[in-house]
């Protein structure tokens, strides 16, 4: 994913730091893998989420997703998702897993950044190259 890469901003990296502070608060029982998130909304308003583990693998809730889910809870579904950070405590990769990608993609806006950790540096990439080909609801005529 590298194609684009801008540069670290300052609200990328306040973003950063938000999803990093977010990340201490992971359960993490199962991997002791803690991940934070923080989105920022078109409202200006700043929303974290880390992930939440479950002892059933495929209940598990990943930072992303969890940060949305509460924007919606807060703001309603009507938010648009202008900025994503994502990190980690464990210092390794951590783009989108493709479950938060597809979810992503019904708030975000396609140009939207998103930064992550990847290959020992932050990269932050427009969301349309994290995911090229989102799933879209077609409207009819």
């Amino acid at each position: 994913m590298g194609k684009g890469n801008a540069a670290l901003n300052t609200a990328m990296e306040e973003l950063m730091k938000q999803a990093a502070e977010v990340a201490h608060h992971a359960h993490d029982r199962y991997s002791t893998f803690k991940v934070g998130a923080a989105i920022q909304l078109d409202n200006g308003e700043v929303v974290t989420g880390t992930n939440v583990e479950n002892m059933s693998y495929g209940l598990t809730i990943c930072a992303e997703r969890s940060a949305l889910v509460r924007a919606v809870a807060k703001f309603g579904n009507k938010i648009r998702v202008k900025a994503v950070a994502i990190t980690n405590l464990n210092g390794q990769d951590s783009p989108p897993c493709g479950a938060c990608r597809q979810v992503l993609a019904e708030f975000i806006d396609r140009e939207a950044p998103v930064a992550f950790p990847w290959q020992g540096k932050i990269v932050v990439v427009p969301f349309s190259a994290v995911l090229p080909y989102p799933f879209t609801l077609q409207e009819k005529n």
